[in-house]
């Protein structure tokens, strides 16, 4: 049995061909992260040959696994794979195509029987033979869904899967490749969605005190405005008192994702994005609080005409009588000076703002 082994390949599809180049390095980077995740996932022990762009090439030698436990391991990705991107689709910020359509993308799984061998190639060991190449061409076939799991008649072994999963509608078909016709089951993976918890919608600020609300309103359109609000780079440009935001975590900013203030006093504030709610014929609706007291301050933006829109800043607190009075007393008057002074800077950023096609 030294080259004979089971050859496990899932495979994401669903990104269309994107031409710009924010979308492209999105998507480059979902990907990457819905990579990672499939390995994480990997419980049976299966060794890496390669990744293929959007597919992994795992394999191990050996006698077949039984199907129960390639049902599990099947059943682990998908769900770390769909649970990935209803979280990211809950959390994300960016509205450009390949982070809007990240829900949609798809995960089949093909897993083969047969022969080959290792070439050692750095720290991969590149596999060569006939079922390689089979299993590559089964990639390619008319299932008309691409949400599946397929096993292979020589993985089967006269075996038969009906009994994994009450479920599960299993389908028989052949594939005709240079190595002649496989045959095969396959069964949509999709009713495997319904066993994952949708994120939580608990409004943030159930348990908080709203300390100050102060709004304007402008002849702009409120994409323009959802635009230049959310976007860490034109803060400084308009928000009184703060010089700079640099982020801390290299990737997509989405909700939890930490960011730092620098104030243009030199003190240094740790802030996380705690909520985004994107609707562009309502209400839009972003908050960042701060990592030490839990203070949030609130952007929301309204669309009130086709060409106009109104912006709401909103101070919250944690519950704590002491800090409300203190601040109702000496520092009311001046944040909302501050706040009042922002809104009307923005003014003159959303006049001279481009907002790129992909937002």
């Amino acid at each position: 049995m030294q080259n004979r082994g089971l050859l496990f390949i899932p495979d994401i599809s669903g990104f269309t061909q994107f031409v710009n180049e924010v979308e492209i390095e999105h998507s480059r980077f979902i990907i990457q992260q819905l990579l990672e995740v499939l390995i994480k996932a990997n419980d049976l022990g299966l060794e890496i040959s390669e990744i293929e762009g959007d597919a992994i090439l795992f394999y191990k030698f050996g006698e077949p696994q039984r199907l129960e436990s390639l049902y599990q391991q099947v059943e682990k990705m998908f769900l770390a794979f769909h649970g990935y991107l209803i979280a990211y689709d809950h959390r994300k910020i960016c509205q450009c195509k390949a982070c809007v359509s990240a829900i949609d993308l798809t995960l089949k799984i093909i897993t083969h029987y047969g022969e080959f061998t290792p070439l050692n190639v750095q720290k991969f060991n590149k596999l060569i033979g006939k079922d390689v190449i089979v299993a590559h061409e089964l990639l390619k076939n008319d299932i008309a869904q691409h949400e599946y799991w397929l096993v292979t008649k020589n993985l089967l072994q006269d075996k038969q899967p009906d009994q994994l999963a009450q479920w599960m509608h299993w389908v028989s078909s052949a594939k005709v490749t240079g190595s002649g016709d496989i045959s095969f089951l396959y069964t949509q993976l999709g009713p495997l969605k319904n066993k994952i918890p949708r994120p939580s919608t608990h409004e943030e600020t159930a348990n908080k005190i709203k300390m100050l609300s102060v709004s304007r309103d402008y002849e702009i359109d409120v994409k323009t405005l959802c635009y230049t609000v959310v976007h860490f780079e034109f803060r400084h440009l308009w928000y009184a008192g703060i010089k700079e935001i640099n982020e801390v975590e290299h990737f997509l900013p989405g909700i939890g994702s930490r960011h730092r203030h620098v104030l243009e006093n030199g003190k240094i504030e740790m802030m996380y994005i705690s909520s985004f709610l994107y609707d562009p014929e309502g209400k839009t609706i972003f908050s960042e609080t701060n990592q030490k007291d839990k203070s949030s301050i609130y952007f929301i933006a309204e669309k009130t005409g086709e060409h106009s829109s109104r912006l709401t800043l909103e101070i919250y607190f944690q519950p704590n009588i002491i800090k409300q009075a203190l601040f109702d007393r000496f520092k009311k008057k001046k944040k909302e000076q501050e706040l009042r002074l922002s809104l009307q800077r923005l003014d003159k950023v959303l006049k001279e703002m481009v907002v790129p096609l992909e937002f």
